[in-house]
């Protein structure tokens, strides 16, 4: 008999299990046939998934979700109460009415748009807020579902069938999942690890020694103190460093968030069985040599909980550990999270036991204990393993740290990421017969910064019905930055805006018209740009379909960095008076509108370039000096407009004294 889960019911099917409420748009039987069919199929209940999911329905599509595993919420309800947030007024859409909607929670109070948000939350509070989301969508969530085959005809999944035998099929299809599995099943590229610095341009990509979560004191690394013959203590790389900037196929490192408390009722740290004390050598050596902490952090979340996470030199983070994980078979990982989470139970048996250690590190350690309210079901340890990192889609635009920087600004932004570039480290080494962590990176980003919708999606040549918010297309240190919830769920919610356009229009997802689903997106609540656009706002990019109009020659260049789009044009210092291009906007009303012109900045610009703006009261001229103010909207002046495209911006070049820039123009009312 199926039994209540909240307001949802379970279901077993021949080793999954289908949580339903309400009638999902199909009935129990159609749920669970041997074929179901949907309008979208989502691989993953992360929180990317199920913003996805929510998103269908309510776009008044039919959408399912398939789990893997057991766990639905992926990290922000396995312990990660603490959020990345970057900058917390960029997150809107489903993911701001997540947070929202936590506030409310703890309130009591019913959720509003103007309710305030809240980013730090216990483990069951993100719990109810999903179950709420998917119970008010109407989400079936399959759990336990392992792909066991993706079927296509040409470059489009048709189905995907299940280990147990049943059969999903829909005409478009999102792997929301932390290891792409779907997206490599359907043999879209993909890379793992990291890139060298000089693939992308990038300088803080590939190999990283750097000083943060660093071993602060000299601490040994063999068995033997001073004997290289010894070997080495665990988890220590025996081969050299290479230099810094390099590519290898390392990966940054997993743990799991643990949900702490100090109250009276909480869980002692137990010693785990195999548990190896060799295993925290390195750690007991660091200490010995002065180290005092912290060991692991204690970010309170509320009513006396913690999200605690890595922090130093050893710590929670099972370095080293986890390179096989995102291409190993479902029961490979399973062993390689059984080992990660054997390491960390050690580490807190260790901190809180060993005798070797200070009293005072046991005792502080051991005033922590595992919240017994934070996941009831597996003995207060969460069941989601922290997988920073694993596979990448490597797709027709790769996001890059100069996406991150600001360098560049993609025209077809589905959602921001504001976060710091941060990897966690990818390895231990030996540098002067001392051991030094590698990998750890942590540099900051100036602002928000827009996401392509093409690095969402495959080449269509690969698959034509995929999108992938998670494992998009990305290096690794602009994943680094990308790589947050709040971020993963804006990007499931513009996937399955784009996927419902694309069904529509009987389309390839790679072929939906941008302008309309960034019109979709805004209308739902996402932020596109930053600061956010100003409803009404108009931008015409040198790079768009349509508003652009050219004589004579310009040339497309990428070589100075703040441009909006792909690219800017410039007129190659030559055809002065004859290079002229213009920027005529569909204006949605008529009115006062504030033009700005955007281009970018170099001492071999022109500081002469006239602009007219044309509108409803003739031809207004301004000069402006393209040696400074690059990468930013400068202001031309506030004039009328007639609705449509009525008005325009003619940057013209005439007895200009260096090269004349076009990027782009935008229209704010006023």
């Amino acid at each position: 008999m199926p039994r209540p889960l909240t307001r949802r019911h379970l279901l077993r099917l021949g080793g999954v299990t289908l949580a339903v409420a309400g009638s999902a748009g199909l009935g129990l039987p159609a749920l669970a046939a041997a074929v179901v069919q949907v309008d979208l199929v989502v691989y993953g209940a992360t929180p990317a998934g199920i913003a996805a999911a929510v998103q269908t329905r309510r776009m008044g599509r039919t959408a399912v979700i398939l789990e893997p595993g057991n766990h639905v919420g992926g990290l922000t309800t396995g312990g990660l109460g603490a959020t990345d947030t970057g900058t917390a007024g960029a997150i809107g859409g489903i993911a701001g009415e997540f947070y929202r909607r936590v506030h409310a929670k703890y309130q009591g109070t019913p959720v509003t748009p103007s309710s305030p948000a809240r980013f730090t939350f216990e483990p069951r509070i993100a719990r109810a807020v999903f179950d709420d989301l998917l119970t008010e969508a109407s989400v079936p969530v399959y759990r336990g579902v392992r792909l066991a085959a993706v079927n296509r005809t040409g470059n489009r999944i048709v189905e995907l069938v299940a280990e147990n035998g049943q059969v999903f099929r829909a005409p478009m299809f999102v792997d929301a999942s932390y290891e792409g599995d779907l997206m490599a099943r359907a043999g879209v590229s993909h890379t793992v690890g990291r890139e060298p610095n000089s693939a992308y341009g990038e300088t803080v990509n590939g190999v990283q020694l750097r000083d943060k979560h660093q071993f602060t004191l000299p601490v040994d690394p063999y068995v033997v103190p001073g004997n290289p013959g010894s070997g080495l203590l665990p988890g220590i790389s025996a081969g050299p460093v290479a230099p810094n900037g390099t590519g290898d196929d390392r990966i940054q490192a997993y743990n799991y968030r643990m949900c702490l408390t100090a109250s009276a009722d909480r869980i002692p740290f137990a010693r785990p069985a195999g548990y190896d004390p060799t295993r925290y050598e390195l750690l007991l050596r660091y200490v010995q040599a002065g180290y005092t902490g912290p060991f692991f952090t204690t970010t309170g979340v509320g009513n006396g909980r913690t999200d605690s996470n890595n922090n130093g030199a050893f710590s929670t983070d099972f370095i080293g550990a986890n390179y096989a994980y995102p291409a190993a078979s479902y029961a490979a990982r399973e062993s390689i999270a059984a080992e990660h989470l054997a390491y960390q139970q050690g580490l807190m048996w260790f901190l809180a036991n060993d005798p070797r250690l200070p009293a005072s590190v046991r005792t502080a350690t051991a005033a922590w204990g595992l919240a017994p309210d934070g996941f009831p079901e597996t003995a207060g340890w969460s069941p989601q393993l922290y997988v920073r990192e694993a596979r990448r889609m490597v797709s027709a635009y790769v996001m890059t740290e100069r996406d991150c920087r600001g360098a560049v600004r993609v025209a077809d932004s589905v959602g921001l990421a504001s976060y710091t570039m941060d990897s966690h480290n990818c390895q231990r080494v030996v540098v002067g017969g001392l051991v030094r962590n590698e990998g750890d990176v942590q540099v900051g980003v100036p602002g928000p910064y827009p996401i392509s919708y093409r690095s969402i999606v495959p080449t269509e040549t690969q698959c034509a019905n995929l999108l992938v918010p998670v494992c998009l297309s990305a290096s690794h240190i602009a994943y680094g930055s990308i790589r947050m919830e709040p971020v993963f769920m804006i990007l499931g919610q513009s996937a399955a805006t784009a996927a419902a356009l694309a069904t529509a229009a009987n389309r390839p997802v790679q072929r939906v018209d941008v302008p309309s689903l960034q019109a979709r997106l805004r209308q739902d609540g996402q932020y596109l740009e930053w600061p956010p656009v100003t409803p009404g706002e108009v931008i015409v990019d040198n790079a768009a379909a349509s508003g652009v109009t050219r004589a004579g020659t310009w040339l497309r260049s990428t070589s100075i960095g703040g441009y909006l789009g792909p690219d800017y044009e410039h007129d190659d210092n030559t055809g002065k008076g004859v290079n002229r291009l213009r920027f005529t906007p569909s204006l949605p009303r008529a009115g006062d509108y504030t033009v700005h012109l955007r281009w970018t900045a170099h001492e071999n610009r022109a500081s002469n370039v006239p602009v007219d703006v044309v509108h409803a009261g003739g031809v207004t001229t301004r000069t402006v000096d393209q040696r400074t103010a690059g990468g930013q909207w400068v202001a031309l002046g506030t004039f009328t407009f007639a609705a449509g495209a009525a008005g325009s911006v003619l940057i013209r070049t005439d007895a200009t004294d260096g090269y004349v820039v076009a990027d782009a123009a935008r229209f704010t009312p006023a």
